[in-house]
């Protein structure tokens, strides 16, 4: 890489990196995709950690702050500050190959007169930091660790794939592929810590990582996740949408879907703590579930006449007077586009869950019935994505799912069905606030299971429901958008990330 102004004296002080950085930052990071406070102006930014990992390459934290506090109306706008990861090249002259990457040119302090990009497009950048992976080490806080089993060739041509949202990823020569969070939170991130767990326990069905990166400053967090890439395999949702297509059955797909759930949740269990569940956790829970109602019931109208019928699932919940299910270490965010087949193989991907929401949360004990349910409201979804719609097709897959997951768990989700219900309504009530904000085209589409969930009948009894008045086609959902990854084995990674 050519030398750059990054090499001058003082040039890395963080005052002296926002007097040219912070005008520039402060328009192009709402425009990202993993930008997580859309709408929400950008009036501060300072800089948490700045590390030059080669010449013209500066890793950085920026620590923005916004107007307003936490979102009144539930996930998805940022606290009053909120942190980000950055891959910052600097050149007197930026190739065509990365105009796409082009953040802007300072008028003053150290980077003054050079062309500043986002140097995760940079397959220079890319090669050299899968170098840095290679070789574990510090690079002032940051802490590059791998796991010695695991064998990283060199010279793996990278591409940045432009599938995601919430974070970016880099395949490295469609060997391996590098997961990079964008927004930053401390402590060890799950889709690190589950996948290294897993793999201890020889559950075969989630790959585990290969190396890995973090930070020590100001506080522990993971960075980056280096997994095994599976070129091969077919996403879940893509497969289900080819059955549609063709008419064609996805039971059987379905049923062995269930069954790979039930493993890993069994592993799990066995791997990570395990927490005995209580009436007064299911009445916490409910509770939880009656407010989110109630937030997005104030945002989305259309919820509203909807509301009563919905509570009564969590009233249902909150009324059982014995303990169901214990809470576990889960997925958190299941969907048909977090599955991927290769040949008979179900392998389940992305351990992040829901990155709107705090890490802690995240990382907490739940039920397994969520994930349960997210997969089931996920062959509605996808059902819902064809014409003619075919509630059927959902039914069946819905059933042989439950089945499969009975077969491998040794208990059926569906003989517990104040707490599937429960979950199946919170899930929908979330989809709802989430379409209404992105997607509006897709809202018809939660809220006919809205419909249904209401009646208290309809889904959780089997029956074939009718469609929802609102129920119409649409475009596939950023919710469920495929993300082609995967994570393969390791020993248990330290602590410190």
């Amino acid at each position: 890489m050519p030398k750059t102004a990054l090499h001058r004296p003082g040039s890395h002080a963080p005052a002296a990196l926002l007097t040219s950085l912070a005008e520039l930052l402060r328009q192009w990071l709402p425009r990202q995709r993993w930008f997580a406070g859309k709408g929400h102006p950008v009036t501060g930014l300072s800089v948490v950690s700045s590390t030059e990992l080669y010449p013209g390459c500066l890793h950085l934290l920026i620590r923005t702050e916004h107007l307003g506090g936490s979102d009144p109306e539930g996930p998805g706008t940022p606290p009053p500050d909120d942190c980000y990861q950055l891959l910052l090249g600097a050149r007197e002259v930026l190739p065509p190959r990365l105009a796409p990457a082009f953040i802007g040119r300072p008028s003053a302090g150290p980077l003054a007169d050079l062309s500043v990009y986002d140097a995760f497009h940079d397959p220079d950048a890319a090669g050299l930091l899968l170098e840095r992976l290679r070789t574990p080490g510090a690079a002032g806080p940051l802490l590059f660790e791998r796991d010695p089993q695991v064998t990283v060739p060199c010279g793996l041509a990278p591409r940045l794939l432009d599938t995601e949202q919430s974070n970016s990823s880099l395949v490295y020569g469609d060997s391996f592929i590098l997961k990079v969070f964008r927004r930053v939170q401390p402590g060890i991130n799950p889709d690190l810590e589950v996948p290294w767990a897993l793999a201890r326990q020889g559950c075969t069905r989630v790959p585990a990582p290969a190396a890995w990166f973090g930070t020590s400053q100001p506080r522990e967090a993971t960075l980056g996740v280096l997994q095994p890439f599976l070129r091969d395999a077919s996403d879940g949702w893509t497969l289900a949408l080819q059955s549609l297509t063709s008419g064609g059955e996805f039971t059987e797909e379905a049923y062995e879907l269930g069954r790979a759930t039930a493993e890993i949740h069994v592993a799990l269990a066995a791997a990570l703590p395990v927490r005995a569940p209580s009436p007064l956790q299911h009445r916490q829970l409910a509770a939880a579930m009656s407010e989110r109602l109630d937030t997005t019931a104030r945002s989305v109208p259309e919820l509203r006449p909807y509301a009563a019928g919905l509570r009564s699932a969590f009233d249902a919940l909150a009324a059982l007077d014995v303990a169901i299910r214990p809470a576990q270490r889960i997925h958190g965010d299941l969907h048909l586009g977090q599955v991927l087949r290769a040949g008979p193989q179900w392998s389940v991907i992305d351990f992040e869950g829901e990155p709107a929401r705090p890490l802690t949360e995240r990382r907490r004990l739940q039920s397994p019935v969520r994930d349960v349910a997210g997969m089931l409201r996920s062959f509605d979804y996808a059902a819902r994505s064809r014409q003619p719609w075919r509630p059927e097709w959902a039914q069946r897959c819905r059933e042989a799912f439950c089945a499969g997951y009975a077969a491998a768990a040794a208990w059926d989700p569906r003989e517990e069905p104040e707490l599937l219900r429960a979950y199946e309504t919170d899930r929908a009530v979330y989809e709802v606030l989430y379409e209404a904000r992105h997607r509006p085209d897709w809202l018809p589409v939660p809220m006919a299971a809205v419909g249904r969930l209401a009646e208290g009948a309809g889904e959780r009894h089997g029956e074939h429901p009718t469609e929802h008045p609102t129920d119409r086609p649409a475009r596939r959902p950023a919710d469920h958008r495929v993300e082609h990854h995967a994570e393969h084995r390791v020993e248990r990674p330290a602590e410190r990330l």
